[in-house]
């Protein structure tokens, strides 16, 4: 689960422009970690606690979970008592960054807690429908997108992990993902070939390659033919950018 958090700032670093608002969901992010290890990943506090805990205010939490939701890094639950059934605090699940890092059997139910028992088939069943819209919202970019949740394994050690995420979010084969990397990193010209310096660094290389991954996954859901094929358009993408980076 560290590990996961530790992606998903650098995420929110590159994708969130206002650095007060990135502040705020890395803080939040780190106070659902810090209180979801009784059942791993899954937090139970109630937005009244962490908006005390973290100093916000109420709205201010709800606007921060629903960004973290629209990101794809939590998903909230909605939770009832085992005898009333009236509504209590939502269940908040860490999303895994890949199903492999994951590769542990579930974590086992608390006795002490009935919420738990009581919604299990429930939590199911909400992470099931999920993943069907997302299928079927992307399931023209490839053949082999239903199973496009699952991260691919072994993705090569020089691709960085937040495009990786990203990639690998519509793309199941590592070497598809690869692919894109490459493409981003053929673009990015040598400008002096005595220290083989290029037009532009590391850092800037994923901003752009994000970005153009991002129009991309638009043009593909818009149903843009690719007659040249899906590299040689996201080429073009890359190129537009980084002969314009202000774009």
């Amino acid at each position: 689960m560290g590990k996961n958090v530790r992606v998903y700032r650098d995420i929110i670093r590159a994708s969130v422009k206002r650095m007060d608002v990135q502040n705020k969901l890395i803080k939040l992010l780190e106070i659902l970690k810090r209180h979801s290890c009784k059942q791993i990943g899954v937090s139970y506090m109630c937005k009244d606690t962490i908006a005390d805990k973290l100093e916000f205010s109420y709205k201010t939490v709800q606007r921060l979970m629903k960004k973290l939701e629209d990101l794809g890094m939590i998903r909230q639950v909605p939770m009832k008592r085992k005898k009333e059934m009236m509504q209590t605090a939502n269940a908040i699940i860490i999303q895994p960054v890949k199903e492999e890092m994951s590769g542990k059997p579930p974590v086992k139910e608390s006795k002490k807690c009935p919420a738990i028992k009581t919604t299990t088939s429930f939590l199911k069943q909400n992470i099931k429908n999920n993943k069907r819209k997302a299928v079927a919202q992307f399931s023209h970019v490839d053949k082999s997108l239903e199973n496009s949740l699952k991260q691919a394994n072994f993705v090569a050690h020089w691709i960085p992990d937040v495009f990786s995420y990203l990639a690998g979010s519509f793309y199941e084969k590592a070497e598809t993902i690869q692919e894109f990397w490459k493409v981003i990193k053929q673009c990015n010209r040598v400008v002096d070939y005595s220290t083989n310096k290029r037009a532009f660094t590391g850092n800037q290389e994923i901003e752009i390659g994000i970005k153009a991954f991002k129009e991309f996954a638009m043009k593909v859901e818009s149903g843009v033919k690719m007659d040249k094929g899906q590299f040689a358009y996201f080429n073009g993408i890359v190129n537009k950018l980084m002969n314009n980076p202000l774009l």
